[in-house]
């Protein structure tokens, strides 16, 4: 049996910047990807913590140390600048792989720094 588990979280970011004249996607800081393990182009959960919305959209690897979190195309209409959002991924584990996983949490302070990561 194969499980769709959580791979990746990235807690308490703030949307930086929105772009609704694009065709649509989450631009985040590639370090903050690096360490949340995310790459461009993979899908994600988009949990809005200031209106409950949820979504899902791919990433684009935005500038390293930018602190970066922007809302492209229609995503842009779900949130504003200064919402707190989470970022989640998934990934498919066989019952072999289960006993071995762990997934990468990055939580993030107020400027969208690297508070505290760890694997849980």
């Amino acid at each position: 049996m194969m499980r769709s588990m959580l791979k990746s979280k990235i807690s308490y970011a703030v949307i930086t910047d929105m772009n609704l004249h694009y065709k649509g996607s989450i631009t985040i800081d590639e370090v903050l990807m690096k360490e949340a393990d995310l790459l461009p182009g993979e899908k994600v959960e988009i949990l809005n913590m200031n209106n409950g919305k949820r979504f899902e959209t791919y990433v684009i690897k935005g500038e390293p140390s930018s602190g970066k979190i922007c809302l492209n195309g229609p995503s842009a209409r779900l949130a504003v600048t200064g919402d707190k959002i989470i970022i989640l991924s998934y990934g498919i584990f066989s019952e072999d792989e289960i006993s071995k996983y762990e997934a990468n949490i990055v939580e993030l302070d107020e400027q969208n720094r690297i508070k505290n990561s760890y694997l849980a």
